[in-house]
Formats: C-alpha cells, structure tokens, sequence
C-alpha cells in the first residue's frame, strides 16, 4: 500500500513548533511491511540529512520503503549502491533547503535595505488611530465605531 504523507513549511513556523509532526507519526504507525511511504519532496520528510536518515532508518528497519516524487526515488537500503544513493539524495536535499534560506535571508535583507519591512501595511494612518482613541475616550460604543 502507498501511503501519502505531506507537510507545509510557513516563514511563520519554526522549528521549536514543528518538532512533534503528528501527520508523520500516523503515517509511520499505520504503515506495515511491504508499504511505501510517498512524498512530494526529499525535504518534507526530514527537516535536515540527519533527521532524514533516522526517518529513513526506521522505516527500513520496519519493512517500509519511501518514495519521493519530485526526485523519482524509491529508498532500497538493502544493497550498497542503495546505501550509497540513499546517503547521496539525502545530502542533495539538505543542501537544497540550506540554499533556499539563504536566498530567503538575502531577499529579507536587500527589501529592508530598500525601506522594506515586510509584513501587512498598516490598515489605519497615525490620524485614523488618533480619532478611534478620541472616539473611545468620549464614549462612543466600540461596536459603533466598528459598523461605521
């Protein structure tokens, strides 16, 4: 049986919250000998080459292969030349991610040096905010000042 397992990445999520990956622990858990677990991407099944590994490790150990989609790949770690690729993509997708922080990073630092900060523009000008405060002060019911 293949079984899909997909995560997002959001520039608001770190990696302190992403720790626990429940979608993954399901996956694992529910899979059994003889399964697949497939992937959109290398980088979505380990956050760096060592958590992909250990990942990879304990599926193998398991009975449970992986396949990655974009790469073409099916993990046999059963043979050397197996080992070998295995340890080989696993790097390739490592580095990849670190080259896309990095151009984040820079694309980060380049819009502030041009003023940038990022972020949502601010819905109210310094005028707008003065008058809801003056608003507020005087007693006028917040859900009024909200319909209008």
């Amino acid at each position: 049986m293949n079984i899909g397992y997909a995560r997002v990445s959001t520039g608001l999520q770190n990696l302190d919250l992403q720790k626990e990956r429940p979608g993954l622990k399901t996956a694992v858990e529910f899979s059994r000998p003889g399964d697949t677990i497939v992937v959109w991407r290398l980088d979505r099944l380990g956050r760096n080459r060592e958590d992909f590994i250990n990942i990879v490790n304990s599926l193998n150990n398991k009975g449970v292969s992986f396949h990655s989609l974009q790469e073409n790949i099916t993990m046999d770690k059963s043979s050397s030349t197996g080992q070998l690729m295995f340890h080989l993509f696993a790097a390739f997708a490592e580095f990849e991610r670190n080259l896309i922080l990095e151009r984040s990073a820079a694309g980060r630092e380049a819009a502030r040096a041009r003023g940038r900060l990022g972020g949502r523009p601010e819905k109210f000008s310094k005028q707008d905010v003065k008058l809801l405060k003056t608003l507020v002060e005087s007693g006028t019911p917040i859900k009024s000042i909200a319909d209008s």
